[in-house]
């Protein structure tokens, strides 16, 4: 059984990895938020549907870092290298084949799904630079999944300081044209992300090289294509990547419904979206411990102290939720003017970021339980539970904001919704279901 203190050694450079990386989407959204609120609207919905594309990778990385934490947890540090190196030769073609088919299909796609022309154009334009991101995430991932998998996590943190630096940077002299740079708008806080994404691979390749024991982890040679070894991945991963990629198609559908209330209701939206994915920093890097120790365990065979690990790492998730909340309830107007000047855009905000903080409170628990079960190497049955999840989350999405055309802050309910399905499943899987001898 982990200690807290063991817990806190894999999560903090988790987090503080998790922290610097959005300060990408923090900051795409604070400088662009200045520009106006097409500009706003078009970083959310490019954005999204970036992070849609983003997440097959994602979810197959997710894999491959069960597959690594439990090679790591039965001592078999060599068999960790080929995981990596092979995952990652095909999440990089994954992300060439992924660019031509979205160079090809984005314009009818992002008219097909947004009404409005000039967020239409603002958001094509904004995607077009964004998507080249692919051939840089898509590696990132695999090195964010090695060093969780071997529960070596600093360099998370040193890698996304990395990103954020280049970023912010980018972002103020491309976005206004600042230092002799060319104005470019949103062009320019894409093509910004772009390149902090490149200088993160960067890292992670010097840092890898210098710093890790290459030998003992077999990182010292690539070997041939190994399909035997990519169809064992993918046995776990392709649920992982179906899974993550409908979490974010739903959020998808729901700024849509968003879109079709209007520039000012999707403007608000994005700005709560954005202190949204703050707030879930702590609780996804408790959650990404959860997995990556959840599976150590078993490999080194403490299946029987899985759930009471949950348990540990759930009340230290809702601890500093708590805290989290708090700060938004007693300041959410000095929290909201980093995205916008506007003080009206700032008043209809905030009911809102109040109900986003509500579902926060059932995130802190449902999270842990949920990515616990992938740690079990239960990929299927977590994707299972998703798709039983999201048809429900689809149908609130539906009622409420398409045919009812409520307000914002009434749909985002739906969170409140969504978790608390979550966290049921959950628990009612790792109770009745027999998920203690999955092998992998």
């Amino acid at each position: 059984m982990y200690t807290n203190k063991e817990i806190w050694n894999v999560t903090c450079p988790i987090f503080l990895g998790l922290l610097a990386q959005n300060v990408i989407n923090v900051t795409d959204t604070a400088f662009l938020g200045h520009v106006g609120e097409v500009a706003l609207g078009a970083a959310a919905m490019g954005g999204l549907l970036y992070i849609c594309v983003y997440t097959v990778a994602f979810g197959f990385s997710v894999g491959s870092q069960i597959l690594m934490a439990r090679r790591n947890g039965e001592g078999n540090y060599r068999a960790v290298g080929p995981i990596m190196w092979q995952g990652t030769a095909f999440s990089l073609a994954m992300a060439v084949l992924l660019l031509a088919v979205m160079s090809f299909c984005a314009a009818p796609l992002i008219r097909m799904l947004i009404t409005s022309d000039v967020i239409y154009e603002a958001t094509y334009e904004f995607f077009t630079w964004r998507i080249w991101g692919v051939l840089f995430s898509f590696v990132n991932v695999m090195f964010r999944a090695l060093y969780i998998g071997i529960t070596q996590t600093r360099v998370l943190t040193l890698s996304a300081v990395v990103m954020a630096v280049v970023n912010v940077f980018l972002d103020y002299v491309l976005v206004f044209g600042e230092w002799g740079f060319p104005e470019m708008g949103v062009k320019g806080a894409a093509l910004a992300s772009v390149i902090a994404e490149a200088s993160s691979v960067i890292f992670f390749f010097v840092y890898t090289y210098c710093k890790i024991d290459l030998k003992k982890y077999q990182l010292d040679r690539w070997g041939v294509l190994d399909l035997n070894l990519i169809f064992r991945i993918l046995r776990i991963s392709c649920f992982t990547m179906v899974q993550y990629f409908l979490a974010l198609a739903i959020w998808f559908v729901f700024f849509m419904a968003l879109e079709r209330l209007g520039q000012r209701q999707l403007a608000i939206a994005n700005i709560v979206r954005s202190v949204y994915i703050v707030l879930l920093i702590p609780v996804q890097s408790l959650a990404t411990t959860a997995n990556t120790l959840v599976s150590n365990l078993i490999g080194s065979g403490g299946t029987s102290k899985v759930v009471a690990l949950l348990h540990k790492i759930a009340r230290i998730s809702f601890c500093i939720m708590i805290v989290c909340v708090l700060l938004c309830v007693m300041f959410p107007d000095a929290i909201l003017s980093i995205y916008t000047n506007d003080g009206t855009l700032l008043d209809e905000s905030v009911s809102a970021l109040y109900v986003v903080c509500a579902s926060m409170l059932i995130a802190a628990f449902a999270n842990i339980y949920f990515n616990g079960i992938s740690g079990t190497g239960n990929t299927q049955a977590a994707l299972v539970l998703e798709l039983f999840i999201q048809a429900f989350y689809a149908l609130y999405i539906f009622i409420v904001g398409m045919w009812l055309q409520a307000p914002v802050d009434i749909c985002f309910t739906t969170e409140v919704v969504y978790y608390i399905l979550m966290l049921s499943a959950s628990l009612l899987y790792l109770k009745k279901a027999r998920w203690q001898n999955k092998k992998i």
